[in-house]
């Protein structure tokens, strides 16, 4: 019962957009009406407002992180282990990508991924995000670093934790993230797919 409370209490926070709040600080248009529709940093980074699109990231990577904190921090007076840790992590990701205060429908949780690895171990967040710089840096295609981590993330964690229930909740979020981003394979196959900067006009 303890073990679902955190679940609960982790997806309720996942579910909390920071798109949408730093849209709204910003007086920006709803993120979800313009470019990919999409409530994340990078679709807001297309309203040109580069702070908004930080405050996202911010935002959204850090209740990735605080989810994964609390449990850590307070599972163990309640008897609980690693698995609260474990269950607070893939909770705070589903609730971002399908929030319970935006119909389900969310954003593609890269940002809360990279908060939740970093609040499973430091080393794994660090080497998500150096994957996802280096790529970024090559390619300037925000998708294709998100993926190019996706995958390898599951390997950093047995490299790091091991066979554990983390790196399991990690190899989760790694396939949901690859699911989420469909319709970016499609258009990187197809050589459509936008550069990191570059802004889209709506139903693009």
């Amino acid at each position: 019962m303890t073990l679902l409370l955190f679940a609960v209490l982790a997806y309720l926070l996942g579910s909390v957009s920071f798109a949408l709040i730093s849209s709204w600080i910003f007086k920006l248009p709803d993120p979800r009406t313009y470019g990919s529709r999409n409530p994340g940093a990078t679709n807001v980074l297309r309203s040109g407002k580069k702070a908004a699109a930080v405050l996202t990231l911010l935002g959204d990577a850090g209740k990735g992180w605080l989810a994964v904190f609390l449990a850590q921090t307070y599972a163990p007076q309640w008897g609980l282990g690693e698995e609260a840790a474990a269950v607070a992590a893939l909770a705070v990701f589903l609730g971002h990508v399908f929030p319970v205060f935006l119909r389900f429908q969310g954003g593609k949780g890269v940002a809360t991924a990279v908060g939740v690895l970093l609040g499973l171990n430091v080393w794994l967040g660090l080497l998500a995000m150096a994957t996802w710089l280096a790529v970024a840096f090559t390619w300037r295609i925000s998708s294709l670093s998100a993926l190019i981590a996706a995958v390898l993330a599951p390997l950093y964690g047995i490299a790091l934790l091991g066979f554990e229930v983390s790196t399991l909740a990690v190899s989760a979020m790694s396939l949901l993230l690859i699911w989420r981003h469909q319709s970016n394979i499609v258009n990187l196959l197809a050589g459509k797919e936008g550069r990191i900067g570059e802004k889209k006009e709506p139903g693009v």
